[in-house]
């Protein structure tokens, strides 16, 4: 008799997500006050849809040979899709812009060619084409739940690979604590990183400890085909029992040191987005509740759960870190 556990993330299938929408979440920093906005109505879901119509659908050219990667199904979110069209239409890139509709100014991003560094604590520094890179890599497809730190959430198919094989690409030397990932600097291409008070590079970093974890995946692709450049060509990350902007895109760099990295959104706001960023209900934003969240695109809100439902993977990471269950873990 054939017994199937389910994993911790995994609920029932008719909670799946509708793919519909994706919304906007750093512009209440500076007072726009969309995430309050957000977290206390439906109303995002539909225009974004409106949007989708008219965005292009545009894909990266990177490895394309390697879509759609085979599904890994021991990762199921438990939530409906997100649709395509509004996933690949509504995009947080700040590089590109403080709305969500940078779709048509991502295209002028040129990823081919794509040089990535591997740098510090290494056995040998590494430069690598992004393509030769990704092929050396046993890409897969899975199914992951996306929580935004604005109190909404979606589901995307990724592809790409565990963070853990770049690790063991990248040897590293000494024993480092951290890994830290730096995205491009082109402002020529992206009109966003002209804005200079921002900290550019967008930088972000992970303990070893969460690097080396299961669920923490390198995204090379979405819904089967090479990752389009609005939603972070040619290499992003994603670390579902985060917030959604730790997931920095379209790397460049990825260096292993002893030091913390400080990261974005830290140097713009340190009370309000941390390193950590796990997903906590019981852990309210400065200025707004954590404790529901909208499934975007049905106007539903359900109870937000603590790592976004994948606590059985990661919650051990923790256990001795600032003492386990402090609010910077959460923040």
């Amino acid at each position: 008799m054939l017994i199937k556990r389910k994993r911790g993330w995994e609920i029932k299938e008719s909670e799946i997500t509708p793919e519909r929408y994706f919304l906007d979440r750093r512009s209440a920093i500076f007072g726009l006050a969309g995430a309050a906005a957000v977290a206390a109505t439906g109303g995002i879901g539909r225009t974004a849809l409106a949007q989708a119509k008219n965005a292009p659908q545009t894909s990266g050219l990177v490895a394309p040979e390697l879509y759609p990667a085979k599904r890994n199904e021991a990762y199921q979110a438990g939530r409906d899709l997100t649709e395509e069209k509004v996933a690949t239409s509504y995009n947080n890139f700040y590089e590109f812009g403080t709305n969500k509709y940078i779709a048509d100014s991502a295209q002028k991003l040129t990823i081919k060619p794509w040089r990535i560094q591997i740098d510090g604590m290494v056995e040998k520094p590494i430069e690598i084409e992004a393509e030769e890179l990704i092929r050396k890599m046993p890409v897969e497809e899975r199914i992951y739940r996306f929580r935004c730190v604005e109190a909404w959430a979606m589901t995307v198919p990724w592809s790409g690979f565990q963070l853990s094989e770049l690790v063991k690409f990248a040897k590293p030397a000494g024993d480092p604590k951290y890994l830290r990932m730096q995205t491009f600097v082109r402002s020529d291409e992206a009109r966003g990183q002209r804005q200079d008070w921002y900290p550019w590079p967008y930088t972000e970093g992970l303990s070893m400890a969460e690097a080396m974890n299961e669920l923490a995946f390198m995204v090379t692709g979405a819904y089967g085909k090479p990752l389009p450049k609005q939603m972070g060509a040619p290499i992003r990350l994603a670390t579902p029992w985060k917030y959604g902007f730790k997931s920095v895109k379209s790397i460049v760099r990825f260096s292993f040191t002893n030091e913390r990295p400080r990261t974005f959104w830290e140097g713009l706001a340190p009370d309000e987005y941390g390193f950590w960023a796990n997903v906590n209900p019981a852990v309210a934003h400065p200025r707004w509740s954590q404790a529901t969240e909208e499934i975007i695109g049905t106007g539903k809100r359900i109870p937000s759960v603590i790592y976004n439902g994948y606590g059985e993977q990661v919650a051990a990471l923790y256990k001795d870190i600032e003492g386990g269950s402090g609010r910077k873990l959460f923040m």
